[in-house]
Formats: structure tokens, sequence, C-alpha cells
């Protein structure tokens, strides 16, 4: 398998370049050559298997350059380590509308899924190469924690993760801070999300800085990530009867990241009815599939802080596919909306996205009540992101027939402020992280300033090659 950018002009990759590379040199994504496909039996045959055997097989067409006992091996070590014999355990909310609870990894949040594997993946091709790599990433409060989690101790990486400053919850800032590696390195940037974002595709863009520290990327723009989220689209699919049951999902997106992975499930054979793309108030998503048009607002803060993003990065890789694999296009299109904040990228592609895709939007005072109902009806305590998935799950226009899965993407213990004000009750967070808010922080607090970042970058990365 082969990986080619969407903008078209950064070289084709092999699977084990990309993982270290994470951005392309032109600035956009990689996605897969072409897409492998399951048959209807192939994807029957899976039903019942222990997670790990179906994350074996749905990666293993993606993976080049590992040995197959070796990656199985990695894939088995990975998920045995998860708090749930199921690893992605389903439950029943009402008739049709079922949750996959995501966060029963080390840091409670479905971005464990992709980086428990994908820590890894960067210890066997670092060990293969003898090279070192620096990792830089954005987190709008769950990947930093998980990259954390995943790259902690590792002798060949040294962690870099930006944060908004002020603008995650206090449990997904300590998950960062209080980790005592030395290769791990906190960063709260003043400004939103998009800001870290932007600042971590300007330090990609700096070919010296690049090269001389062989930057990497743990953020969904990385294709290792992706590939493993595609993993619980079948499995929670699988569950219900798929490949012979209609299935559709109701996924809370900011960075787009996790819902493309559904996509790649369908792209590979899973039948999939459609996404329900579900948004908090920063709803650039849902505006997008009303109206065709494509436009930025100022970040506003939520409940749901990780969806609080008004530049859906991985929304490139969709757009890739519907302007046929066109590169040049898709990086005229994207230079465009970068310069002017607002772009339409044609009627006939907007209306073939509409037919899979549909946009919910659901404010803080609903996201609230949303717990509320959850906790009053079936006794789970949900976070506010997962609530803005089941209210879109429970209001999708579909046909009486087809089971909608809503994706828990967080433990509700992350965010225990709100689920309290919801219900009365705040949810305890598991027994191996009680000590977490009472441990000494390290962060350091940075201006949204290029020269300072670097800067800050050089002196940390001295100080560690001379000790």
């Amino acid at each position: 398998m082969k990986y080619v950018s969407t903008r078209g002009s950064a070289p084709i990759l092999s699977f084990e370049q990309v993982l270290l590379a994470g951005l392309a040199r032109d600035g956009g994504l990689y996605v897969p050559e072409s897409w492998p496909k399951f048959t209807r039996a192939e994807i029957r045959a899976l039903r019942g298997l222990p997670y790990a055997d179906v994350a074996f097989r749905v990666m293993q067409p993606f993976v080049g350059g590992i040995a197959e006992p070796e990656f199985r091996a990695m894939v088995e070590r990975t998920y045995a380590a998860f708090g749930h014999a199921s690893i992605a355990p389903m439950k029943q909310l009402d008739r049709n509308v079922f949750l996959t609870e995501l966060f029963h990894g080390p840091t409670l949040a479905f971005k464990d899924y992709a980086l428990q594997l994908v820590g890894r993946l960067f210890d066997h091709m670092l060990a293969k190469k003898g090279e070192r790599v620096t990792i830089i990433g954005a987190t709008s409060g769950d990947t930093g924690s998980a990259a954390i989690e995943a790259l902690k101790d590792r002798e060949r990486v040294e962690v870099f993760i930006f944060h908004p400053y002020q603008r995650v919850s206090e449990v997904q800032r300590r998950q960062m801070t209080t980790v005592e590696s030395a290769n791990v390195h906190n960063i709260a940037l003043q400004g939103t999300f998009d800001d870290c974002q932007d600042m971590v595709k300007l330090l990609f863009a700096d070919e010296g800085l690049r090269a001389r520290y062989n930057f990497s990327a743990v953020n969904s723009i990385n294709w290792a990530r992706i590939m493993a989220q595609i993993v619980y689209y079948f499995t929670s699919a699988l569950a219900l009867g798929a490949p012979d049951r209609r299935i559709a999902f109701a996924v809370p997106t900011g960075n787009f990241g996790n819902v493309f992975s559904g996509y790649c499930a369908l792209r590979m054979g899973l039948p999939i009815e459609r996404f329900v793309v579900a948004t908090n108030a920063n709803d650039i998503l849902a505006r997008f599939l009303e109206s065709g048009r494509m436009e930025t607002g100022a970040v506003v803060p939520t409940l749901s802080p990780s969806m609080d993003i008004q530049v859906s990065s991985n929304f490139e890789r969709l757009l890739f596919e519907h302007y046929r694999r066109n590169g040049t296009s898709v990086a005229k299109a994207m230079e465009k909306f970068r310069r002017t904040g607002s772009i339409d990228f044609g009627r006939a592609r907007w209306q073939a996205m509409r037919k899979l895709f549909t946009g919910y939007r659901l404010g803080d005072n609903a996201t609230k009540d949303t717990i509320a109902r959850v906790w009053r009806e079936t006794g789970e305590l949900i976070d506010p992101h997962t609530a803005i998935g089941v209210a879109a799950a429970r209001e999708a226009e579909l046909d009486a027939d087809v089971a909608v899965i809503a994706m828990a993407t967080a433990h509700p213990a992350k965010f225990p402020q709100a689920v309290e004000e919801a219900t009365g009750v705040r949810p305890e967070l598991p027994p191996r992280l009680a000590r977490l808010l009472t441990k000494p922080e390290r962060c350091t607090v940075l201006a949204n300033d290029p020269k300072a970042v670097k800067d800050f970058l050089d002196a940390r990365l001295a100080a560690r090659q001379a000790a």
C-alpha cells in the first residue's frame, strides 16, 4: 500500500514513511492510494471475533514493512491493556439508538484506541531505522493526553503538545501536565485550538526546523490515527448484525477525523446508511452541510471543548475524494479557504456529500438536558460530547429499521462539572487516576507567536540533547 497527499505535489510514501512524516510536505494529508475492499462474506466472517482479531484483519492491508506476526503482536498487546473485556462495548439506549463506549483506554477517551497502537508502531519503526523523532501535536483536549500516555519515557521520542490556554477541562489538562516523563513537554498556547493547529502546521512548514529535529505528528493528520479508528466502526456494526442490518452512525466531531474513519470503513465495504455529524455551537460542519458554503467564525467556548474548532483539518481528506483525487484542485481550494475564511466547493460536490452526511448542532443547555434525560431514562452517565452524539442519533431522520450508533468519545469523569450540573451526580475517576487532581503540574504558557515557540523548542531540545 502506498500513500498520496491530498494536495498532489508531495512524494508518494510507504506506510512506514507516512507514519513518521505525519503531515505531507506540500501541506496536505496522506490517504491510501487505493481502498482495500472487504466482501460481505468477508465482513460476516469477522462476527464474534475478539476486538484485536478484527483490528488486525481490518488494518493489515494498510500496513507495509511490518511482518504479519509482529503487527499482530503489537495489536494484541495494545488492546490487552484496556479496561473492558469487549474493548469497545455497546449499550442500547432505546429501541433503535445504541452507544459504543470508546473510553476504556488509559486516558478515558477514544484517542487511546489509535494512539496506544501508534506508540508501538513508532517504537518499532524508529528502532529499525536507528532514528529519533520529535512529535509535534495540537490538542483540543483528549489527543494530547492519549499521545503523552502512549509515548512517555520512550527513548527515541520527544513529545511537544500544544493545548489552548484555559480552554480544556481540568481533568484533560492534568492528564497532560502531571506526567513526569522528561521527554514530555506541555505548551499552553494563548489562543484557540485552531491557533494550536496552525502553529503545528507552521512548524512543519519550516523545512530547516523540521529536518533538524525530525518532526512527526500524532494528531489525526497522521494516517495511522485514522487507520486504527476504522476498527471500531466495523466492530460496532458487526455487533448489530452488519452487513445484513441497516446501520448509521452519529459522531460528535470537531476536526472530522473520527467521522472520516467511519467513511473509510464504508469505502472498505462496510454498508453504512448515513453519518450524522454532531457539533456544538462551533458548527462550521453542520452549517456547510445545510448551506453548501464553508465559512469560519469565532471559536466559542462550550461544555464540549474538544469540539471547539472552526477549521476541521480532516475534512480535506473527504474533499480529496469528491474532487476525484485531484490534488492540485484541492490545494487551490484550501488556499482560498485559508485566505478568505469562506468557500463554496460546488453544488454537485455538496449534494453528493449530503447523500451520506447530515449535520446536527446542539447548544450547551440542550447538551445538559440530554445528559439528564439519558441518566433519568437509563441510569447511564455520559459526557457532553457523547450527549451531542446521542441527541443527534435520536433526531436523525432515518427509516425506522435503521439502527443508529452514537459514539461515546470520552468518560463522563473527564467533564465532572457539566455532568454534575445536569444530573446531580458527580462522576468519579477510575481508581488508577484517583491522584490526578493533587499531583504537581508541568506546563509552559506561551504567546501565540512563532518565534517564541521556535525559541522554546530550540532551548528544550538542546537541553535534552546535552543531558
